[in-house]
């Protein structure tokens, strides 16, 4: 297999919980990434699933460097970007940008939209003028809204032509890298299709990479190379988009796959769901041992006192649990 684009390697990233009026003291810490390590290869959707509030949309964004990790490193074609400060992080960002989750609060109201999706290349200095405004209609073109509409204002739009000017956006500056923070979580049904056909597309078309984060199963399966599983902070499986699918060897991941509704009515009703029992434990005060012990229906009596080793069972198929090594 070809050197990772992205490897990301015992990533943290801990808020720090505060108390006191005048004199701060940080008291405990949010541990929102829990020492996440995957790798993600050239040309590859990696989909990155979870439940809500599980670290997901902290993880792509540390990644980036928009939020700073607090221990781990990511490398990005070899260079770690968390050692970059100033104009090498600057200059870096060039070749990985990110796709926001909500179309509507992510673009600049008081902004055109051809001053939007154009502003990267402003700031970074690459065409003026003439050139520029043929670059803003050529990505007006290439996400398959009318050139003409680059004088238009955000609030002239529906919530899908937002989002494929957030992508138009993300494309400003050739990436090779584009993090997807749940790009159509906040989209009706149909428009959600034409948003993902549209990436997919331009993923051939521009030889792009993603990290495609979102809780839509059915969503990922249909995008996706390979899926991470996250769980509380941690990635607790990383395998093939079709043998994630079709052998989860997580006791959570096949929680999550027996909620995914099936076409085949029949099938259906014969397939078993799991259900599982409690809460999701506050990162505040994550229990000891394996994460998702105070909810696994297989939890064994180490399960609760040691961390399972995130390992390679085969074909690249990663899983952290203590059942395999049984």
């Amino acid at each position: 297999m070809t050197e990772p684009l992205v490897k990301v390697r015992d990533l943290a990233v801990h808020f720090p919980v505060e108390k006191g009026l005048f004199f701060k003291k940080t008291v405990a810490h949010v541990r929102a990434v829990d020492g996440v390590s995957f790798d993600i290869y050239p040309g590859e959707t990696l989909g990155l699933v979870g439940e809500s509030g599980c670290g997901k949309s902290t993880l792509g964004r540390a990644i980036l460097q928009l939020i700073r990790p607090t221990a781990g490193k990511v490398f990005f074609q070899g260079e770690d970007l968390t050692q970059l400060r100033g104009e090498a992080l600057r200059d870096a960002r060039c070749d990985f940008q990110i796709i926001f989750q909500d179309p509507y609060g992510s673009l600049n109201p008081r902004m055109t939209v051809g001053d939007i999706v154009g502003e990267p290349l402003k700031i970074f200095n690459i065409v003026r003028g003439k050139a520029w405004e043929r670059r803003v209609q050529e990505l007006f073109g290439l996400v398959g809204l009318d050139p003409k509409f680059i004088r238009r204002y955000p609030h002239e739009f529906s919530g899908g032509q937002r989002q494929r000017i957030g992508i138009a956006r993300a494309l400003a500056l050739n990436p090779k890298f584009i993090v997807a923070d749940e790009p159509i979580s906040s989209l009706d049904v149909s428009i959600q299709a034409q948003i993902l056909n549209l990436m997919m597309d331009l993923q051939k078309q521009l030889n792009l990479t993603y990290l495609f984060i979102a809780h839509d199963l059915a969503a990922v399966r249909h995008v996706s190379s390979r899926v991470a599983v996250m769980y509380l902070g941690k990635v607790v499986e990383v395998a093939d988009r079709n043998e994630i699918y079709a052998a989860p060897k997580h006791p959570y991941t096949r929680a999550l796959l027996s909620a995914v509704p099936l076409p085949d009515p029949e099938i259906q009703k014969k397939r078993q769901r799991i259900v599982l029992q409690g809460d999701v434990p506050s990162p505040l005060t994550p229990p000891p041992g394996c994460p998702f012990h105070t909810r696994c229906p297989e939890a064994l009596h180490h399960c609760s006192l040691d961390v399972p080793k995130f390992k390679d069972y085969g074909v690249g198929h990663f899983v952290s649990c203590h059942l395999m090594e049984k």
